[in-house]
């Protein structure tokens, strides 16, 4: 029989949590192809693991799955707009790729690299 600190170890899957980290190292399905049914549809949001993502389909047809929040000022990302290969933030128009890598900020000049630091 197992003890309630052993039972917690075991069940527990959120970030940080033994548990959680070895389940991180395997593939989980986290939605279903058909809520994403056409390239650059509305995101949809899934909770993993104790994660709140948002999962999207760019232009490409290739599936991205992106916590839900931008790393800006914590605006959900489920709110986005899909467009052009990427998902961009409603709130000051940061776009994300399905890798989560940062392609644009409008209101950074052309010539900045601020974009590849986050």
């Amino acid at each position: 029989m197992l003890t309630v600190e052993e039972n917690q170890l075991m069940t527990r899957v959120g970030p940080g949590t033994p548990m959680g980290e070895v389940l991180r190292r395997y593939w989980v399905p986290a939605t279903l192809s058909m809520e994403l049914p056409v390239p650059d549809c509305p995101p949809v949001r899934v909770r993993i693991l104790g994660e709140d993502l948002v999962a999207f389909r760019d232009t490409n047809g290739e599936v991205g799955l992106l916590d839900n929040f931008c790393p800006h000022r914590r605006a959900s990302l489920f709110f986005g707009r899909n467009e052009e290969s990427g998902l961009r933030c409603v709130y000051h128009g940061w776009k994300f790729d399905i890798n989560g890598d940062c392609v644009d900020m409008p209101s950074e000049p052309a010539e900045s690299n601020f974009k590849d630091k986050v």
